[in-house]
């Protein structure tokens, strides 16, 4: 039995096939197999893994007709044989000591069921605009169980292909579901949800490449309002669970969780806000308060919904003055 099982879906990726597969071939932990599903690719790749597991004995092959990333993920983890499983993309890069670092401290911490690493993204292209390094410098920050379950609802706070996860933790939560949202983000949010803990190591270990081609950027899976909507409903079966809610914010990231909220037959209390023309007045239907105020509406999940380079901390240091607990009664959202 190896030690990891690395989940490799591959869909027409033959331009960084052979890159992906290298670096996986150079890990210094040799003990790992990788289990790769091809999903009715047209460009080759089919042909390119079949020869290439040919002369490595850990690479396994199994293909399938173009079903989509979730049954691929699902076939893969059916076929691993390994107590942990690694995801990767085919169009990724991983550091020869990847696997090797991932798979020693799920050794020595058995607390952890789900690590994560430092990713980076090679410069140029759409994998180098500001907003993707602002969410890779963010999620790169997230070191801890206690951070990455803090802003869960903010972003995905870890990246799908630099997870290696217990096959068992994996299995008892189903895997992966296929739905109107993205398949990685709401799969953490039933992981934290089942009492699963989280950790990342501070290396880098993976070169994510963000392509033009990636799912995240052509699916309609992994628009904005599928994350809205995953968030909310994770939010509604747990902390916001017979719960009013008071919305921080009052700009377009706050009117856009009120709508929802409203979708949702769930609509906000109320509105906080700073700007001194909102306060007094009504908006969606519902009062705007003065942050003086905020704590007024018994009960209620506080939900910090401002985008603003530093104002996430300054609202947490508003709440906590307030006396709202952050991760009970108060949740920066996105």
């Amino acid at each position: 039995m190896p030690r990891v099982s690395v989940l490799l879906p591959v869909r027409d990726a033959a331009p960084w096939l052979d890159e992906c597969l290298d670096s996986l071939a150079a890990q210094t932990l040799e003990d790992h197999e990788v289990v790769a599903v091809d999903d009715g690719s047209q460009d080759g790749s089919a042909e390119r893994l079949a020869a290439r597991a040919r002369g490595d004995r850990r690479l396994r092959l199994f293909r399938s007709p173009p079903r989509g990333l979730v049954p691929a993920l699902q076939h893969a983890l059916a076929q691993a044989r390994s107590p942990l499983v690694a995801r990767m993309d085919a169009d990724d890069v991983a550091h020869p000591r990847r696997l090797e670092r991932q798979a020693e401290r799920l050794a020595c911490d058995r607390a952890v069921d789900v690590l994560a690493c430092r990713v980076e993204v090679p410069p140029g292209g759409p994998h180098g605009s500001r907003g993707m390094r602002a969410y890779v410098e963010w999620t790169n920050g997230l070191l801890d169980h206690d951070a990455i379950v803090r802003e869960r609802f903010v972003e995905s706070p870890l990246i799908h292909p630099s997870v290696v996860m217990r096959s068992e933790s994996l299995r008892a939560l189903g895997g992966w579901r296929e739905g109107p949202f993205p398949e990685d983000y709401e799969l953490w949010l039933r992981a934290i949800d089942a009492g699963l803990r989280f950790a990342r190591l501070p290396e880098v270990l993976l070169r994510w490449r963000d392509t033009p081609s990636r799912l995240t950027r052509s699916d309609p899976r992994y628009r904005r309002d599928c994350f809205l909507a995953t968030k909310l409903e994770a939010l509604c079966r747990g902390p916001l669970s017979g719960r009013p809610a008071v919305v921080w914010g009052a700009g377009p990231i706050g009117k856009s969780w009120s709508r929802a909220l409203a979708a949702a037959g769930r609509a906000a209390a109320a509105f906080v806000e700073i700007d001194p023309r909102k306060i007094g007045t009504r908006i969606h239907g519902v009062p705007v308060l003065a942050l003086s105020e905020a704590a007024t509406v018994r009960g209620a999940l506080h939900l910090g919904a401002v985008g603003q380079p530093g104002a996430r901390g300054r609202l947490r240091a508003e709440a906590a003055r307030l006396g709202l607990v952050d991760g009970r009664d108060f949740f920066a959202v996105a």
